[in-house]
C-alpha cells in the first residue's frame, strides 16, 4: 500500500523538486500539501505549491495556505538565494488550479484525526510552524502520525543564514522546538548531508536531456538555485536539500545517520535557531531523532531522474 503524507512546505527550488519527485512516486499517496511563509511570503509559497503541481500535471491535488508568519518572531525570507518569486529562473504561468479555503493547520488537524493510528509521515520542507501549531492545537493528532521526516538543521556545517543556524530553523526556532520535543519519530535531513548532494553539470544534463517540461523546468530551476551557493562555497554546484526528504521515504538505503539527541536554541541571539546535536553521545539528554550524516550522492540523482522523467 503507498504511504500517506502530507507535504508541507514554503516552495523554493528545492521544494518543487521535492513535490515533482513525490508526485512521479506510486510508493506516496500525497493526501495534500500544505503552504507556510519560510522562503518566500505566504501569499508566493501557496501559488507556488500550485505552479508546480500543475507542471506535474496533478490540478486535482489539494492545496491549503497555512501560516504566513512564525509563532513568535517576524519572518525572515530567501529571496537573496530563489529570487523574488522563489521559483525564479524560467518563466512560469500563474496557476489556474483553486487554492483550498480550508486553513492548513486544520486540514492537518481534521485530516489526522480521520486517519487510521500512525498512518500519515508528515514531510515538512521549510519552516515548522504549520506543524508545531497543529500539534500544539492538536495534541491528539500525534496518534496518527507514523513519523516526520524534515529537512533542516546542522552540525558540523552549522549555518547558511547565520553562522549558527539553518534556514528552517532559524526561521522559526520555537516551532522547531515543538516538533524536536514532541515524542515522535523524527527524522532530519540537515545540511551536513545535503552538501553532499551538489548539482553537478552532468546531473543537471540528465534533466535536460528527458527532452520534457518537467525535464526542461527541473534544469532550469537547477541552474538557477545553484549559482548562489557555487558563488558561496566555491562548489561545482548547489545541494538539492529538499528532494532529500522525499528519497528517504522511497530508498532509506542510501542515507545513513545516527540517532542522537537534538535540542534548539531558542534564546540565545548569537545562536538562535541552532540545532545543538549530540553527534558524540557527550551527554546523557534523551535521545530523539535520527540525524542524517550521509547520502549515497549517485543514487539520490539516479532516483530523481528516473522518477521525473516518469511525468
Amino acid at each position: 500500500m503507498p504511504r500517506d503524507i502530507i507535504i508541507d512546505t514554503d516552495p523554493g527550488q528545492d521544494d518543487a523538486v521535492a513535490i515533482l519527485l513525490a508526485l512521479a512516486s506510486p510508493e506516496l499517496n500525497v493526501l495534500g500539501i500544505t503552504a507556510v511563509a519560510g522562503n518566500v511570503p505566504l501569499p508566493l509559497t501557496e501559488k507556488n505549491a500550485r505552479i508546480v503541481c500543475e507542471l506535474a500535471g496533478r490540478p486535482d491535488m489539494k492545496v491549503f495556505a497555512g501560516c504566513d508568519a512564525p509563532i513568535a518572531r517576524k519572518l525572515v525570507t530567501a529571496e537573496h538565494v530563489h529570487g523574488k518569486t522563489g521559483l525564479d529562473g524560467p518563466q512560469l504561468d500563474d496557476p489556474t488550479m483553486p487554492l483550498q479555503d480550508q486553513h492548513a493547520v486544520d486540514w492537518i488537524i481534521d485530516t489526522c484525526r480521520a486517519a487510521a493510528p500512525a498512518s500519515i509521515t508528515l514531510c515538512p520542507l521549510g519552516p515548522l510552524t504549520n506543524i508545531a501549531t497543529a500539534l500544539t492545537r492538536a495534541p491528539d493528532i500525534k496518534d496518527a502520525i507514523a513519523e516526520i521526516v524534515l529537512m533542516g538543521g546542522a552540525y558540523f556545517a552549522v549555518g547558511n543564514i547565520t553562522p549558527a543556524a539553518e534556514f528552517n530553523i532559524y526561521v522559526d526556532p520555537e516551532a522547531a522546538q515543538v516538533v524536536f520535543t514532541a515524542g515522535l519519530p523524527l527524522t532530519v535531513m540537515p545540511l551536513d548531508m545535503t552538501h553532499k548532494a551538489l548539482t553537478t553539470k552532468p546531473r543537471i544534463e540528465k534533466f535536460r536531456q528527458m527532452g520534457t517540461r518537467v525535464g526542461d523546468m527541473t534544469a532550469a530551476w537547477t541552474d538557477f538555485f545553484e549559482r548562489f551557493d557555487m558563488a558561496k562555497y566555491g562548489s561545482e554546484g548547489a545541494p538539492l536539500h529538499d528532494p532529500t526528504v522525499i528519497a528517504y521515504l522511497l530508498q532509506p538505503d542510501l542515507f545513513t545517520g545516527r540517532h542522537i539527541n537534538v535540542e534548539i536554541e531558542t534564546t540565545s541571539d548569537l545562536t538562535l535557531g541552532m540545532t545543538v546535536a549530540d553527534w558524540w553521545g557527550i551527554t546523557d539528554r534523551p535521545k530523539n531523532c535520527t540525524f542524517i550524516g550521509d547520502l549515497d550522492a549517485d543514487g539520490f540523482y539516479a532516483l530523481l531522474a528516473d522518477r521525473l522523467a516518469t511525468l
